[in-house]
């Protein structure tokens, strides 16, 4: 019952879905539909959940669900990621709302050519540096800029929250020996790329075609996630540990919230992208229709079609 009641609290922590953020973890529980809504059963208890209200629902261990409730959270538009313990680790994911390719398209356009991933990069890095001009700086200039923002970042917060600061060091398989405010960081990141991966994949865009990162599944993910750390993550891991380290897990991801929608995390994922990809009225024209077919000379002809001629 100690679990369902801390569930029960969670939950009425959840800010509204007009905050643009909504995402719930989930462990050691049975996950079923009940009508346009899930169940959460937990233990003896039963909580229903308005899945519309939600935008990434993360399983961690011991956890169990229906076809029955996967086919209600996917028609309502939301992600679900299978995770590890904390929601420290991914194993899989599923298939967001849209069935468009454009997105990808034009992503996989940016990304492979040599002149425009340069350009996305420089946006990317001008986000987080908007009152500093980059223009003339080298690549290796402007990461250098980054990493010290970043080590700034730490002390900051290691100074308001009053929690001894060494340096980022994380290591999987030595969990349990990682500092909290390490641990705390990297559960808070874990949230952050699970919400990032759910906006997305909705999105439209490919989780893999990443710019800054480069050869991972989550690339794309890890490149949108780093606009954001040094204003919710790592505020939110400090300031966890500042409170003791009994529900240092629990009070992440209630910062995590916090931090999310007061910085309006989903709405400006949306907004830098299309920034970042300078795209446009034109390009955001969808007169394609899905499943036309690619012809010779780059146009495309309708699908559906059988193309085959007719023979006497």
């Amino acid at each position: 019952m100690e679990v369902l009641s801390v569930l029960k609290s969670d939950l009425k922590e959840l800010p509204k879905l007009r905050d643009s953020i909504s995402y719930i973890y989930m462990e050691h529980a049975r996950i079923d539909q009940d009508a346009l809504a899930i169940m959460f059963e937990v233990g003896d208890g039963r909580i229903p959940v308005p899945v519309a209200s939600l935008t990434c629902l993360m399983l961690g261990p011991g956890t169990t669900i229906t076809h029955a409730a996967v086919k209600t959270i996917a028609e309502n538009g939301c992600l679900i990621v299978w995770c590890g313990e904390n929601a420290t680790r991914f194993y899989a994911s599923g298939m967001g709302e849209t069935r468009s390719a454009r997105n990808t398209l034009l992503q996989a356009k940016l990304c492979m050519d040599p002149d425009k991933h340069l350009s996305v990069v420089r946006k990317m890095y001008e986000i987080r540096f908007p009152q500093m001009p980059t223009k003339g700086l080298t690549l290796e200039q402007i990461r250098g800029m980054e990493g010290i923002r970043v080590r700034q970042a730490y002390q900051t917060f290691s100074k308001q929250y009053g929690v001894k600061w060494n340096k980022r060091d994380y290591k999987q398989k030595e969990w349990d020996n990682t500092d909290p405010v390490n641990r705390a960081l990297s559960e808070a990141n874990a949230i952050l790329y699970s919400l990032c991966q759910a906006a997305i994949v909705s999105l439209g865009y490919s989780t893999a075609l990443g710019f800054i990162h480069t050869g991972k599944s989550l690339s794309f993910v890890y490149d949108i996630a780093d606009l954001y750390k040094a204003d919710t993550t790592i505020p939110a891991a400090f300031e966890a540990v500042s409170r003791g380290t009994e529900e240092l897990s629990r009070n992440v991801r209630i910062n995590c919230r916090k931090y999310f929608a007061s910085v309006g995390v989903l709405k400006r994922i949306a907004k830098d992208i299309e920034i970042i990809f300078l795209i446009n009225d034109s390009e955001n024209d969808d007169s394609k229709n899905i499943g036309d077919i690619w012809d010779e000379d780059g146009t495309t002809i309708s699908g559906g079609v059988n193309h085959g001629r007719e023979v006497d």
